[in-house]
């Protein structure tokens, strides 16, 4: 059935068929374990992913979104379910497999890139869950991620900017690694040090450090990690990554998870979003 679309961001009817499965499953999921069945949901799973959706790319409150939406509570009651159920790192890890496969590639990476990327938070999010980052002079967080070669998400971890890439990262690959069995091959930069690299080899992955040309001047794109680069420019286009804004850094995550959704949905139905350039 066809859907109205209000806004830029909403999905459409070929983004909303790859996305609905995961939704509708989870829904039934939730109410084959309840207690108390009551009377059916109200809000309809692809309104309340478009109102997500809607938060994510225009950066405003939850409490501004339009009144189009089912009410903000609402929203952000689904988000946080979704978030904490593995909803949002499900339909990434889904989408990216596709995407994967649509270029002719195996659904599943042998090699990745490592980085990370410090941003202020604002006032809203806790001070304890802040840090100084002395190496980007940021007091905030850090968006600690793992990419397949596409620039695809494979891991999302956030930290105060306070801890160290090579910390974060040992606690990233970890998990990256017991996700994705097969990846053998990653790249990173300076800040991976010797810990890092022995904890990557014992794990089977082969560490190669990507060093800058100290004869170099300015801006110089480095081989590999430029693709990681990309992948943080791709995750800014959505205004409420610009800066922290979540009081957890679990639901930072999500919204990580949100931009890329959003990203590789359009990806495969050939999709784009209106922006100002080339007007």
């Amino acid at each position: 059935m066809s859907h109205s679309r209000r806004y830029p961001s909403d999905l459409s009817d070929e983004r909303w068929a790859l996305i609905e499965p995961s939704l509708t499953a989870w829904r039934a999921q939730r109410r084959q374990h309840a207690l108390d069945i009551g009377r059916p949901p109200e809000h309809d799973l692809r309104t309340l992913m478009d109102a997500i959706l809607y938060v994510d790319r225009t950066g405003i409150p939850w409490r501004y979104l339009p009144h189009d939406y089912p009410p903000w509570a609402t929203v952000y009651a689904y988000f946080a379910a979704w978030q904490k159920d593995g909803v949002f790192a499900q339909l990434t890890g889904l989408l990216r497999r596709l995407v994967r496969q649509q270029q002719g590639r195996d659904g599943e990476p042998t090699a990745a890139i490592i980085d990370s990327q410090s941003v202020k938070t604002a006032t809203t999010v806790p001070a304890r869950a802040c840090g100084y980052d002395a190496g980007k002079k940021i007091v905030g967080r850090k968006r600690n991620i793992i990419t397949d070669t596409l620039g695809l998400l494979l891991a999302v971890l956030v930290t105060a900017a306070s801890v160290q890439d090579g910390h974060a990262g040992l606690q990233l690959l970890t998990g990256a690694a017991a996700a994705h069995p097969t990846i053998t091959k990653a790249w990173t930069d300076t800040a991976y040090r010797s810990r890092f690299i022995n904890q990557a080899a014992r794990l089977g992955i082969d560490i190669e450090t990507v060093r800058r040309d100290p004869t170099t001047r300015g801006f110089v794109v480095q081989p590999r990690r430029w693709v990681i680069e990309r992948t943080f420019g791709w995750l800014m286009q959505h205004r409420r990554l610009a800066r922290d804004y979540e009081a957890l850094p679990t639901r930072s995550e999500a919204m990580i998870h949100i931009a890329m959704i959003d990203l590789m949905s359009r990806r495969l139905t050939g999709e784009t979003t209106p922006t100002w350039r080339g007007t």
